[in-house]
């Protein structure tokens, strides 16, 4: 019998690492950063920008499975991925996404006029160039491909919002790296410290990475992968899932061959 190769396996799906799964190929990355910038986008930077996305994803994920569990359901549902966002503030990305879902109406806030009649929310016009919203329909078969990963299932409406989350959080990402090129560098840090009640303070994170970013080195007609690093910073919050999402990017960006 001919012996089988090793594969890697997974202690289960709360493993931080995501290495394994590339539910976001590099040509979809690509796709989204032409619907922002004509500038090149290196081969590992579009691995980066894949692994940065899968990273967050696959935590919004993880944290809606364990809201799930709490109701002894295996399914997700919409309510679940609300949940695991009100616990972690980390998992907020993609906002532009929620003013578009019915999940999150309601949080999102309900604009009146003088008269005390309801805004209707705005209408995209078909000959306006695709916005992340318009294509979130192209992740979903990397979302379903993540969730299967995590060991996950969810329901359409739950899809659905995973989609336009990575959709939306890629784009924003696309832009910070066109703003990091153009500016030479990050100029701005967001950083948030998590703790919890009779818990002791967690240490603080690099400082010398990120700030090591804040210069950046290159032409100004391609975006790298440290562009993509400095971008993860500035849409991230200081905390673990930054901390993961940079070493995942890293990683993925060195085991590319073709990198």
């Amino acid at each position: 019998m001919t012996t089988q190769p090793a594969r890697s396996e997974r202690s289960g799906p709360e493993t931080a690492s995501v290495v394994d799964v590339s539910p976001f190929k590099a040509s979809l990355v690509k796709a989204v950063f032409r619907d922002v910038t004509p500038m090149h986008v290196s081969r590992a930077a579009a691995w980066a920008a894949a692994a940065v996305t899968r990273t967050v994803l696959a935590e919004i994920i993880d944290g809606a499975r364990r809201a799930a569990a709490e109701e002894a359901r295996k399914k997700l549902v919409p309510g679940d991925l609300l949940s695991a966002i009100d616990r972690n503030v980390e998992l907020e990305v993609g906002a532009k996404w929620y003013d578009h879902s019915p999940t999150f109406r309601g949080l999102t806030g309900v604009l009146y006029d003088a008269e005390g009649v309801v805004v209707p929310s705005r209408k995209r016009s078909g000959w306006r160039k695709p916005s992340a919203v318009v294509g979130a329909h192209r992740f979903e078969a990397g979302v379903r491909k993540l969730l299967r990963s995590r060991r996950a299932t969810a329901v359409p409406a739950m899809v659905r919002d995973l989609d336009g989350i990575a959709s939306v959080f890629l784009t924003d990402l696309a832009l910070d790296a066109v703003r990091v090129v153009r500016e030479g560098g990050v100029q701005r840090f967001g950083t948030v410290t998590l703790e919890i009640s009779g818990e002791p303070a967690p240490p603080p994170f690099y400082k010398d990475p990120l700030r090591a970013l804040s210069t950046r080195k290159g032409d100004s007609r391609t975006i790298g992968r440290e562009d993509i690093l400095a971008a993860t910073t500035m849409q991230l919050f200081g905390g673990n899932l930054r901390q993961r999402a940079l070493t995942e990017a890293r990683r993925e960006a060195w085991q590319d061959p073709q990198a």
